[in-house]
């Protein structure tokens, strides 16, 4: 919670500078930009870990469009209701490819529903390395059983992927998805209200129909026999 998405930046800006920009807002324990592997350039955004999710909210509101190189920075992170909207819709992501950064797994994994916190590439503490798995957080279960149905066993970036349930914390080899946690997430009416609006071109309702007369060669209004 008390990490901040940063996206838009110029190819001038370096991970000390973004330390420098953020720490105006509140200590930064950490900041994190994914390069490419062949041109060793960032591809245009990063991530700022405050040391408290105040400095986050702070970080947001007065940094948010400012101006970095003449391109306004887009600041943002999952909001603050979603804390109330996990609900246990959580996936592990293994034998990822080393080239998959947390951008490419949001844009291949939004499509199914609304991902709470941005995806958790677990990395190697001393080089940023990937391990080569990862951890996603739907807000339903309709995302996270459609998602787990199309993409365990897809190739991303040239490896087959295994997506499932992820285990759960400090529990004995329990997976998330139980049904009692199924339970619990129908009855929440957060999960409700934050799924994506699928109704784009709906039409108005039709207008009541008005039963029409039978005409027939005997005149109007008159039912032929049989």
């Amino acid at each position: 919670d008390a990490t901040v998405y940063v996206g838009g930046l110029d190819e001038k800006v370096s991970e000390p500078l973004l330390w420098e920009l953020f720490l105006q807002a509140g200590p930064v324990v950490n900041t994190h930009m994914p390069k490419d592997r062949v041109t060793g350039q960032h591809q245009g955004y990063g991530f700022v870990e405050f040391l408290s999710e105040e400095d986050a909210d702070y970080a947001i509101k007065i940094m948010n469009m400012i101006k970095l190189y003449g391109k306004p920075i887009r600041v943002n992170k999952a909001s603050a209701h979603n804390k109330n909207l996990d609900v246990g819709a959580n996936i592990f992501i293994g034998n990822l490819d080393p080239e998959i950064d947390e951008k490419l797994l949001y844009d291949t994994f939004s499509a199914f529903g609304v991902i709470l916190q941005t995806p958790k590439i677990m990395r190697d503490p001393d080089t940023g390395n990937s391990k080569g798995y990862a951890f996603i957080n739907f807000a339903s279960f309709d995302a996270s059983d459609a998602a787990i149905e199309a993409m365990n066993g897809q190739y991303l970036c040239n490896r087959p992927i295994t997506v499932s349930y992820a285990f759960k914390k400090d529990s004995k080899g329990e997976r998330h998805g139980s049904a009692a946690e199924r339970l619990l997430a129908a009855q929440n009416p957060l999960s409700q209200a934050d799924r994506p609006h699928q109704l784009f071109a709906d039409a108005p309702p039709p207008p009541p129909t008005v039963p029409t007369p039978v005409v027939t060669a005997l005149g109007p209004g008159v039912t032929p026999p049989g």
